[in-house]
């Protein structure tokens, strides 16, 4: 855990890690707005295990964004993280996801963020 505050500290805004179930438009609309994203997709992470993205979210300072509830029994195995995003998937759509994310990338530091588990309403 302290290892991951250290690493965390030079962050001065959250980033975002979004899951390959998360539609790729998020994280365009995401970078539209200057907000940093990283895709599966482009660093070659599609199908990787749900352990494999939480770690590859942990290495990049990510906070990691899923429709998935398997990461939520991750995080309380006691897993240290920089924050995990829930969605619904019949529920939460694009809009859904841009509007949330950038309201928390506005009021949230990372240090707030840290170790925090937020579902979109």
């Amino acid at each position: 855990m302290s290892n991951l505050r250290s690493n965390h500290l030079v962050l001065k805004q959250l980033q975002f890690y979004l899951d390959e179930h998360i539609p790729l438009e998020v994280g365009y609309q995401l970078r539209r707005r200057n907000i940093e994203v990283v895709l599966p997709r482009e660093i070659e992470m599609l199908s990787a295990s749900d352990m494999n993205h939480l770690n590859r979210a942990i290495s990049l300072s990510c906070v990691l964004c899923t429709y998935d509830s398997d990461f939520i029994l991750l995080a309380q195995q006691g897993i240290g993280h920089f924050g995990i995003v829930k969605g619904q998937a019949r529920k939460h759509h694009i809009g859904d996801w841009v509007h949330f994310l950038e309201l928390l990338h506005t009021l949230v530091s990372p240090d707030q963020m840290m170790n925090m588990i937020e579902f979109i309403r």
